[in-house]
């Protein structure tokens, strides 16, 4: 049976244009892929991830040979994260744009799941990352207009690139993102949203279809 991820981090429920448009990928995702596929969700919004403190950050950088009782409790978090990551095949992660970036609930499950020696290595051609890569695919949701190339009057998005830089560091290069922008400006712009959204998922879904069938053949 495959396995899908969904993660989502925005605090607005079904208030959230990000979650909506999240929900309708990963119904997509079920009705095209070609067997059984589970769904594991992760609220990060009803269950918040721990910030790295310092037992956390000591127990991440000490040797794992040496680490004992104490070391595991503060890593439990940190290596579900991880387990969760290495048993999916496939991952959505739908989010909103906060100040231009991450959400902060967004930003500490990375924090938990980037870590060194575990998800990647540092050497001399650079960071590799240790997870094996799959398809992630990236619901942005932003109040206001993300122009490109950018404008004097627009918003820069440090979020998408930022997400496909340090998901690269683990290993997870295979992302596409759906960008929607411009949502807190009315109905018109909601709706031609949702529109673009309902033609990205349609081919993202029917890709992820045919890569799993050629996987199998």
């Amino acid at each position: 049976m495959s396995v899908l991820l969904h993660i989502s981090a925005s605090t607005r429920g079904d208030a959230s244009h990000s979650r909506r448009i999240g929900r309708q990928l990963v119904d997509e995702l079920q009705r095209r892929h070609g067997g059984p596929l589970r769904v594991i969700a992760r609220d990060l919004a009803a269950q918040p991830p721990a910030y790295p403190d310092r037992s956390f950050v000591e127990a991440a950088l000490m040797p794992q040979a040496q680490r004992g009782a104490t070391q595991a409790e503060a890593l439990a978090l940190s290596e579900e994260l991880i387990a969760e990551l290495e048993g999916a095949d496939a991952l959505v992660i739908d989010t909103p744009m906060h100040n231009f970036t991450v959400p902060a609930v967004l930003k500490a499950w990375i924090d938990q799941v980037v870590r060194i020696g575990r998800t990647f290595v540092s050497s001399r051609e650079g960071k590799e990352g240790l997870l094996q890569d799959r398809p992630v695919f990236l619901v942005v949701a932003c109040g206001g207009a993300v122009p490109e190339p950018p404008t004097p009057s627009g918003q820069i998005d440090f979020l998408t690139p930022y997400l496909r830089y340090v998901l690269g560091t683990i290993g997870l290069r295979n992302v596409s993102a759906l960008r929607l922008t411009s949502l807190a400006r009315g109905a018109g712009e909601i709706a031609q949203a949702d529109a673009h959204a309902a033609e990205w998922i349609a081919a993202a879904a029917a890709g992820w279809a045919g890569q799993d069938r050629h996987r199998k053949i």
